[in-house]
Parts: structure tokens; sequence; C-alpha cells
């Protein structure tokens, strides 16, 4: 007779878990959107028991919850601190065409999937206000600075454009963008951040 399971193996198998219902949420969110998805969906994806849904999560809102702040503390992780445009630019093309591109394209995607729940969307926002001050503080931005409107404005347009990249790539295959590589985007990327973040303003007339 097999002794029961120790406290340790019990803990990395809810871990486990936990982590294959995160992915499958995270992949339906991504595509079908939070209100088109279902915890069956869901379950079914993980390959475990619906319960286990609300033994983790309490509920599906809590479980998009979860799946939206694991999706933007990544991002934010990868863009980092005190790092240069040009490492800005590297990061944003590995996220849409690297080694781990499904997996980061879904992350991407769920910043644009709303809950219809008031706190899960604050925290999308808070998120995502911290991603863009991260890629403005690579053109020198920080809350004082003179211009710094500017450059939140430069950082928030270059954030919109990874958006609209991974939606496009997941949902049509628009060619040669479908296709595109790492370093076929790095090139684009770092090109537009320079233009965003680096060029003076205009004057106005």
């Amino acid at each position: 007779m097999n002794a029961d399971p120790s406290p340790a193996a019990r803990r990395r198998d809810s871990a486990a878990t936990r982590q294959r219902l995160l992915d499958a949420a995270g992949q339906r969110f991504a595509r079908h959107g939070y209100a088109a998805t279902t915890v069956r969906d869901i379950a079914d994806r993980a390959g475990v028991n619906v319960a286990l849904i609300n033994r983790y999560f309490t509920s599906k809102e809590g479980l998009f919850e979860a799946c939206l702040v694991g999706a933007a503390d990544d991002l934010t992780r990868t863009v980092g601190e005190n790092v240069s445009i040009d490492l800005v630019a590297d990061s944003m093309a590995r996220h849409l065409a690297g080694p781990s591109a499904d997996r980061q394209v879904h992350q991407i995607l769920m910043l644009l999937r709303t809950s219809g729940d008031a706190r899960a969307d604050r925290l999308r926002l808070d998120r995502v206000r911290v991603i863009v001050e991260r890629v403005a503080a690579a053109a020198g931005w920080h809350p004082d600075h003179p211009d710094g409107d500017r450059l939140l404005l430069g950082a928030e347009i270059a954030l919109a454009t990874v958006l609209g990249l991974a939606m496009l790539r997941v949902s049509m295959p628009l060619e040669p963008l479908a296709a595109a590589g790492q370093d076929d985007l790095a090139a684009p990327f770092h090109r537009l951040l320079h233009a965003l973040l680096t060029a003076p303003a205009r004057p106005r007339e």
C-alpha cells in the first residue's frame, strides 16, 4: 500500500495544478475574452476538476485577476528598471516573436481584456501605468521631468503599438508581420522608440 504523499509533494502538486489553471485561463481569456470564457472551458483545458477553480481562486473573477496581475507583473519585470531605450526595443521584439512568444503574446493580450469588475480593471490600469513609466524612464523620465508628459505619451504610443501588433499576429495572417521574427521586429522597434522618446518636440506655431 502506497504511503500518503508528503506535505512537500502535496505542495508541489498544488502549485502545479494552480499553474495549469493560470496557463489555461490566460490563454482562454486572451483569445476569447472574459465574458465568453466559462470555468468549464478553463478546467477542461487544464485537465482538472472545475471545483479546483474555487479552491485556488475563489471564483472566475479571482482567476481572471490572478492572470491579469501575473501577466502585467511579468511584463513589468521584462521591461526592467534603469534600462536603455535599445534594451526596451529588444524586449518588445522578444515578447512578440522570441522563443517564449506564444505565452508572452497571451500576456500582452490580457492587458486588453476587461472583466467588467471595477477592482480588476483598476489593477490592470495601475500595472499598465507602471509599464508605461518604465518605458518612459528609459528616456530619462521621472515624476518631475519638465517634459514628462511628452515622454509618457511617447511610451503610451509605443505600448499601444505592441498591443496592436500582438492582436494582429494572433487574429489574422497579415504578412509579412505574421511571419516576422525577433530580429525582423527589433530594428523597427528601435526606430520607433527613438522617434517617440528622443526626438525633440516640434515647436508650436
